[in-house]
């Protein structure tokens, strides 16, 4: 393998590592106390206790984030979550992301 090469193979190892990295890194914190207004439905600690619920413990962060960023366009139609998600910022989102993401799906 040439030098080139090797240079290639380097700079693609390091940008796939680069752009592997979680990009979403929300304040989990800030997300908790966010959260209140979630639990009714998804439970004090992400785990429903009413079946039409979805549980929200231990989802990944990324995915979290886009769908409530989803609902909030209207790009993903609820009735219930529209008005839930409307006042909130891409900030707030990615925190209660993150918050949701960090609790253990097991409920313990």
């Amino acid at each position: 393998m040439n030098l080139i090469s090797k240079t290639c193979v380097v700079v693609s190892l390091s940008m796939t590592a680069i752009l592997s990295t979680n990009v979403f890194a929300g304040d989990i914190a800030a997300g908790k106390s966010k959260a209140a207004t979630c639990v009714a439905c998804h439970g004090a600690n992400g785990i429903s206790q009413i079946p039409m619920y979805p549980n929200l413990a231990g989802q990944k962060e990324q995915y979290l984030s886009i769908q409530l960023k989803a609902f909030r366009s209207g790009e993903r139609k609820n009735m219930i979550m529209a008005p839930m998600v409307a006042g909130l910022s891409d900030t707030d989102i990615d925190n209660l992301a993150a918050y949701f993401s960090s609790l253990d799906p097991s409920g313990k």
